[in-house]
């Protein structure tokens, strides 16, 4: 990981069609090439935790990593994408660059553990339900194993039902463990299950607080995108639209330099 760029991990929620996916990569690529950023492309394989039984969950682990090894070599990416159980770590490890533990299992040791002893770059979302503070704990699994290869992402926190808040010290709070922080701006503002069986959010949010937590400090940004958010068979309330995100990420180069200097 390059500690002096600013890191842009974005993607399509999950994947839905090879091409699709290959689309989305070879447009954010030639569009943050222009940038001091560093560019990480992520989708999932499978939506494990959707609210519905009948909700798209992705193509799954088989043909999912199958597309992503393809994104990575044909357009020279590193690709991050989440697990969700024990045995799924052995079938990733040669693919992924960065294995992603899911908030809703940011505490189960021994998935951590497994996918730590891989040496690679292990991206914790911090769960909805724990402090920042709590994130420590989290840390020392992974050191454990001897890996110090590790990202910490800020998705908000529970607040009430059906909604979310990001508490802006949060970033200042896990800075303090020595390990890049990312503000996920499209998870941060869902409102989950608040749609009848499907999440709702408020995709309108997702350039200011990405903004601000740039002000704040933290080391990249997590985007959901797609060409057609309405559209889009995964999380479509927050998802950020693909044509947008030139537009945010050179404001964001800009705070950056300001909060730098």
């Amino acid at each position: 990981m390059n500690e002096k760029k600013f890191i842009v991990i974005a993607g399509p929620c999950v994947i839905e069609s090879r091409s699709l996916t290959l689309e989305i990569a070879e447009y954010l690529k030639g569009v943050l090439a222009s940038y001091p950023v560093e560019f990480i492309f992520k989708a999932s394989f499978d939506k494990a935790n959707r609210t519905s039984l009948d909700s798209f969950r992705g193509p799954g682990l088989d043909k999912g990593i199958k597309i992503l090894e393809e994104v990575k070599k044909k357009f020279s990416l590193p690709v991050l994408s989440d697990i969700h159980s024990f045995d799924q770590v052995r079938k990733v490890k040669d693919v992924l660059d960065i294995i992603q533990i899911p908030a809703f299992l940011c505490r189960q040791t021994d998935i951590i553990l497994e996918a730590a002893k891989t040496k690679k770059t292990i991206n914790i979302k911090k769960g909805q339900f724990i402090s920042p503070s709590d994130v420590v704990h989290i840390l020392k699994k992974v050191e454990s194993t001897g890996n110090r290869n590790i990202l910490i992402t800020e998705r908000g926190s529970c607040f009430g039902y059906n909604n979310l808040v990001v508490d802006f010290r949060s970033f200042l709070v896990m800075k303090e463990f020595g390990y890049p922080i990312i503000f996920d701006a499209t998870h941060s503002l869902q409102r989950p299950s608040a749609k009848g069986g499907i999440s709702g959010g408020d995709s309108e949010f997702v350039k200011p607080l990405a903004l601000a937590a740039v002000a704040c400090g933290v080391d990249g940004l997590f985007l959901e995108v797609h060409p057609k958010p309405k559209e889009a068979l995964s999380d479509k309330h927050t998802s950020y639209s693909l044509d947008k995100v030139e537009d945010l990420i050179k404001k964001v180069i800009k705070i950056r330099q300001i909060t730098r200097e």
